[in-house]
């Protein structure tokens, strides 16, 4: 018996039936014209009660529903419409308006449908429970026949009026099985006139490409600042806990570069999560520059003890803004890199001078052997493959690798943009 019932008046079929029911609410505006036009034509009086002129309105009306489609709101809301009441999975169906002539098409043909099966539907949703209510009731209520309802005279015999609530019921149920039908047909033709096309699908990718373009430069941004934040706390403790007893003085410089360190960290830290959970762009994360915070970057890192060395060959300020914004991440990952695999205690030189319209860029460090390289550094970890990212997306190029007992990490952007 369930699976009987459950097909025709189960909780899907419920909200099917509901959908068609409100293409047929939006099928009587144009119903509505249909039967003026009907009318005007026609010149009868009897335009609302004649069956084949108000079949003639309706067929009217379908046309012009069809010419109302294209309507930019008419894709989101039938989607949204279809998702919510039809069961259909919501990746089969496209997002946004219609916009290329094969899109807009579909969409007309699913508004099309939609309301002439909704209107079918509706209008017999509205005729056929009372119709087949007093089938059900003449048994029990023998005048009825009389009372000009307009039965048919074959009811006027016991057998039939005996079978007259069999009849009933058998209409009811053939509603619901017409209305499930009708539900079924719509749910199925859904995907292909209001799924995806190419244009779509090619939008959607552009989509994911820009998001996972955001979050890259966002975990690049994390990377470089907290790792370095966190490397030079490592070694800014590691050095006042050394130094405690004989040079309290270092020990206090030692502190209030962690305290302006893990400070300034914590700010970086609190704009790109705000990115991440608001959608904001990323413009509005902090961006430090080689003009406005180099010296501090080299201050903070030598209060951990690395002896740093800093020739600066150009001036900073007549950087490009990207430039200088993507070189100060540069210089600051190289010193991460340098001081994580190397020890607090190397002599680290970095240079920056502009030469023939590139900015070039050099961290060095001795290693201990020229063939004593890590693992990490062999493979490129993920420091250096996101300085390699930042060159190659503004047109330049990076190089990391053992030189003459050394490791030399070199950067070259092109100071007027990607060729």
């Amino acid at each position: 018996m369930t699976r009987f019932v459950q097909p025709l008046f189960g909780h899907v079929a419920r909200r099917r039936w509901i959908h068609l029911i409100l293409g047929g609410a939006l099928a009587m505006p144009y119903f509505f014209v249909g039967t003026v036009i009907v009318s005007a034509v026609s010149g009868s009086p009897d335009v609302f009660t004649s069956p084949s002129l108000q079949l003639a309105a309706f067929a009217i009306g379908l046309p012009l529903a069809a010419l109302t489609s294209p309507f930019p709101l008419t894709r989101p809301m039938s989607v949204a419409a279809v998702r919510a009441l039809c069961g259909v999975d919501a990746d089969r169906l496209a997002d946004g308006p219609a916009r290329t002539r094969a899109a807009k098409g579909r969409c007309a043909a699913w508004f099309t449908l939609h309301l002439g099966l909704g209107g079918i539907v509706s209008g017999m949703s509205l005729s056929v429970p009372p119709f087949a209510t007093v089938l059900i009731a003449l048994p029990v209520f023998p005048g009825m026949r009389d009372s000009g309802l307009g039965l048919p005279g074959v009811l006027d015999s016991s057998w039939t009026l005996a079978l007259a609530p069999v009849a009933g019921a058998a209409t009811l149920v053939a509603l619901a099985a017409c209305a499930a039908g009708c539900g079924a047909l719509l749910a199925r033709c859904a995907p292909a006139l209001l799924g995806p096309g190419p244009e779509d699908r090619l939008a959607a990718a552009e989509a994911r490409a820009a998001d996972l373009a955001v979050r890259n430069r966002l975990a690049r941004e994390l990377h470089d600042s907290v790792g370095h934040a966190l490397s030079a706390v490592t070694l800014q403790a590691s050095a006042a806990r050394r130094l405690l007893d004989t040079d309290p003085e270092f020990v206090r410089e030692a502190l209030a570069a962690i305290e302006d360190t893990t400070r300034r960290t914590v700010g970086e830290l609190d704009a790109v999560l705000g990115v991440l959970r608001d959608g904001d762009t990323p413009g509005k994360a902090p961006a430090p520059t080689l003009a406005a915070d180099l010296e501090g970057l080299l201050r903070r890192t030598r209060a951990g003890g690395p002896r740093i060395t800093a020739e600066v060959e150009t001036d900073p300020r007549a950087l490009p803004s990207v430039i200088s914004r993507e070189a100060y991440r540069i210089v600051q990952e190289g010193l991460s890199n340098a001081l994580k695999h190397a020890g607090g205690q190397v002599p680290v030189a970095v240079r920056i001078a502009a030469v023939d319209g590139h900015l070039e860029i050099t961290v060095e460090n001795p290693l201990e052997e020229a063939s004593d390289v890590p693992a990490s550094r062999r493979g490129g970890g993920h420091g250096l493959r996101g300085i390699a990212d930042r060159a190659r997306l503004l047109g330049g190029a990076a190089d990391a690798g053992p030189v003459d007992g050394a490791w030399h990490l070199s950067v070259r952007l092109p100071l007027k943009g990607p060729a």
